[in-house]
């Protein structure tokens, strides 16, 4: 067993996976993990982890660790029906990336304008045990936090 620490993609309200308002990600269906509310502009939403982008969509991203463990970012909800309006991509699907660096230039007033929830939903695919992700404190709290801040971690 190991611990994965998973940073927080973009700066914004940490919130527990549960509040999030789609029962794909609340429910634990992808994975488990937290969320981040984001500010209301344009943001760089960063790597939660050091590892290679295994997928890469304007919309969403997954990295790979160099423990296999696989790390999803989603930038909003419902947001993949937009085809790549509003999100700038920085790296390439194979790319190697550390923690922190920017992928995606997420354009967060554009999604609202969609009438779309831009909330970043962050989960570690294919988790089925809601007892091995522990929320940072800020998660917990509802706090504000920093892009790179820590989010959770993961026992894996």
């Amino acid at each position: 067993m190991s611990n994965t620490s998973v940073l927080a993609p973009v700066a914004g309200r940490a919130v527990p996976l549960s509040d999030v308002p789609d029962p794909v990600f609340s429910a634990g269906m992808v994975g488990y993990g937290a969320a981040v509310d984001p500010p209301r502009e344009v943001i760089d939403a960063v790597a939660p982890v050091a590892g290679k982008v295994l997928k890469l969509m304007p919309h969403a991203y997954v990295i790979m660790t160099p423990d296999n463990v696989g790390v999803l970012v989603h930038l909003g909800l419902d947001t993949v029906a937009l085809d790549g309006e509003g999100f700038t991509t920085h790296v390439s699907q194979g790319d190697d990336v550390a923690a922190g660096q920017k992928v995606i230039t997420y354009d967060v007033p554009a999604i609202e304008a969609k009438g779309l929830n831009p909330i970043v939903p962050v989960v570690v695919m294919d988790q089925r045990d809601a007892e091995a992700i522990t929320p940072a404190e800020a998660v917990l709290e509802g706090a504000v936090i920093a892009h790179g801040d820590g989010l959770f971690i993961a026992a894996t």
